[in-house]
């Protein structure tokens, strides 16, 4: 049985990072089929846990609980929402009460969410370097979705069914390749550039 858990970092209800999670996850179950169960957990409901971790160095069983379930999984889904350029200060302190050993070499799909595209460096710029110094195995294609990706054909359903695909490769073993080349696939930020360069 392969098990894949998302981790969301969104702090409101409904959340379209929880929302983005959601359709990570779907997607990714479907590339790996009936074997796979997936679970999501929201740090919202944990925020407490995770500080008290911080403050104490210890996990209440709550936290421990889903601190065990990250290093048994198969691969990850982390989405954290964009703040201050970066990811939220509730994923970083969850981050920083995991064991840096259950992330080595464990296949990690990144994702954001954010007001506008002109954040979506976050995930090379922020979330990489993160997952890089834990020595996870972060597959090609992250996914950045802006406010303006909910409606219409944004691209936003080719970069979640890419990603999925790659991290399903990555778990069953095979390298992951983007499914697409990214030059005919654009990202909405660089939409955004060829519009603004035509006004």
């Amino acid at each position: 049985m392969t098990r894949i858990l998302a981790i969301s970092a969104g702090l409101s209800q409904p959340s379209s990072t929880r929302m983005l999670a959601d359709r990570l996850v779907t997607a990714t179950g479907a590339e790996l089929g009936d074997d796979a169960t997936i679970d999501v957990v929201e740090l919202r409901d944990l925020a407490h846990d995770i500080t008290d971790n911080l403050l104490t160095g210890f996990a209440n069983p709550r936290l421990r609980e889903v601190l065990d379930r990250l290093g048994a999984a198969d691969g990850l889904v982390l989405v954290t929402p964009t703040f201050t350029a970066s990811y939220s200060g509730l994923f970083k302190s969850f981050m920083d009460v995991v064991d840096p050993e259950s992330m080595a070499d464990k296949p990690v799909l990144v994702a954001a969410t954010g007001g506008t595209e002109r954040h979506s460096l976050v995930l090379d710029h922020a979330l990489r370097p993160l997952l890089a110094y834990l020595r996870a195995r972060v597959v090609p294609t992250a996914v950045y979705a802006a406010s303006g990706d909910w409606g219409g054909d944004t691209g936003l359903d080719r970069r979640i069914a890419r990603a999925a695909g790659e991290l399903a490769d990555v778990v069953r073993g095979r390298p992951a390749e983007p499914k697409t080349d990214p030059f005919t696939d654009p990202t909405p930020f660089a939409e955004l550039l060829r519009e603004t360069a035509t006004q």
